[in-house]
């Protein structure tokens, strides 16, 4: 059980650490100046007649 305790402090702390900043990132991504253009030509491509 030593290792399951090794790897469960990991996740709940620094996983947790991760997790958090890829989230903060992810969204930042999304909304940053100038990606409207890019989200909408990608919305429209399941539209397209090809």
């Amino acid at each position: 059980m030593e290792a399951y305790t090794a790897l469960r402090q990991f996740a709940d702390s620094w996983g947790l650490l991760f997790m958090a900043f890829f989230f903060v990132g992810t969204v930042l991504f999304a909304f940053r100046p100038g990606s409207r253009k890019s989200a909408d030509e990608a919305a429209r491509i399941p539209l397209k007649d090809d």
